[in-house]
């Protein structure tokens, strides 16, 4: 099972590159370094206490690559149907439902109809700083993952 979970990881990563190297700014954004923020996946951030709620839309047809979650939370489909990827699987979910979502998973998400998503993560600190909360949130790459891993155990 790890030799396939590494290759699909490699896949993944791969699909990223490709994308970010034909990124034009419009049909494909992103850089692969830093969580965009941009009209097409308008993101709406609410805060209760000790908690961060990112809600995201999604139009039917497109797709992201999210980076590397660095804790377990919850993540609830509202509206929609989405398919999944991730290194250990490919999965379907219509609305509404919720998953698990464990630590270390990046996933390709892509939006079957027009959807609405929302997150869950921990905020111990009650920050509502979003680029401090994506620091402690998401890592960019698996090896910044394994580092941030490290330094918080």
């Amino acid at each position: 099972m790890k030799n396939i979970t590494l290759n699909k990881r490699k896949e993944i990563q791969k699909l990223q590159d490709n994308w970010v190297s034909i990124a034009d700014g419009v049909n494909i954004i992103g850089d692969g370094t830093t969580v965009v923020h941009c009209d097409e996946f308008p993101l709406k951030h609410s805060f209760a206490d000790g908690v961060y709620v990112r809600q995201m839309d999604m139009k039917k047809g497109s797709a992201v690559v999210g980076h590397i979650h660095n804790h377990e939370h919850v993540w609830f489909l509202l509206t929609g149907n989405l398919a999944v990827a991730t290194e250990k699987t490919v999965e379907e979910y219509i609305a509404p439902c919720y998953v698990i979502a464990q630590p270390g998973s990046k996933r390709v998400i892509y939006a079957l109809e027009d959807s609405i998503f929302v997150n869950i993560h921990k905020n111990p600190s009650n920050t509502k700083d979003i680029e401090e909360l994506e620091k402690d949130i998401v890592s960019t790459t698996f090896e910044k993952y394994e580092e941030y891993i490290n330094k918080n155990k």
